[in-house]
């Protein structure tokens, strides 16, 4: 019998979605916050314009706030959530998918609502491709320990502008000269290479 053919985690935008989470205003303190949150909204902005559905959730809202107005979310209605998972709150949205295969994953913070995400998606049986650029914690110890352990569960991680090109596929694509414009733009130093200098065998 052959082996199972394990994924290479392809993605295409009629079976993705993107996932912001909890990007709020009682969380500024967060490391990298404004970088994070401008990744993000490059990750919501081509979605859009690829026609990649988006969800937008938002930890116990009340007492947290509103999503930061920088992410440019108008539009998405946001689920509220006291999880410190998205998926008990857009289960519904997941359901309603049949042709689901990826989710895409920014927000904060790294090591609670994003890892629990991660795995709750995992568990379903869905890809999930965490946007580092895109993802943080309170501090970088934190974030580090997050990152490497949402790997070895199985998710993939990659960068914002890798995640793009990839659901672009291909340089004919009508929207390409567009996307092209936003990704020549240089993302902010959101602290990744502090990260991952050096003989960091978290992610050998």
């Amino acid at each position: 019998m052959a082996a199972l053919k394990p994924s290479v985690g392809r993605l295409l935008p009629g079976s993705s979605i993107l996932f912001l989470c909890d990007m709020q205003e009682k969380f500024r303190y967060v490391a990298y916050f404004p970088q994070i949150v401008s990744v993000a909204a490059r990750m919501l902005k081509v979605a859009r314009m690829l026609e990649v559905p988006a969800v937008l959730t938002e930890q116990y809202p009340k007492g947290l706030g509103a999503t930061v107005p920088e992410l440019g979310a108008e539009g998405l209605r946001p689920f509220p959530k006291t999880s410190l998972s998205m998926v008990p709150v857009v289960r519904q949205e997941l359901d309603s998918r049949p042709q689901l295969r990826s989710v895409l994953l920014c927000g904060i913070e790294a090591q609670a609502c994003i890892m629990n995400t991660a795995l709750d998606l995992l568990d379903r049986g869905l890809q999930v491709h965490v946007v580092v650029d895109a993802c943080s914690a309170r501090n970088q110890v934190e974030r580090l320990l997050a990152l490497a352990r949402m790997r070895q569960s199985g998710a993939f991680l990659s960068t914002s502008e890798g995640l793009i090109l990839q659901l672009l596929g291909d340089a004919t694509h009508p929207r390409f000269k567009e996307i092209q414009e936003i990704i020549k733009k240089p993302v902010p130093d959101t602290g990744l290479l502090g990260l991952f200098q050096g003989q960091n065998h978290l992610f050998q």
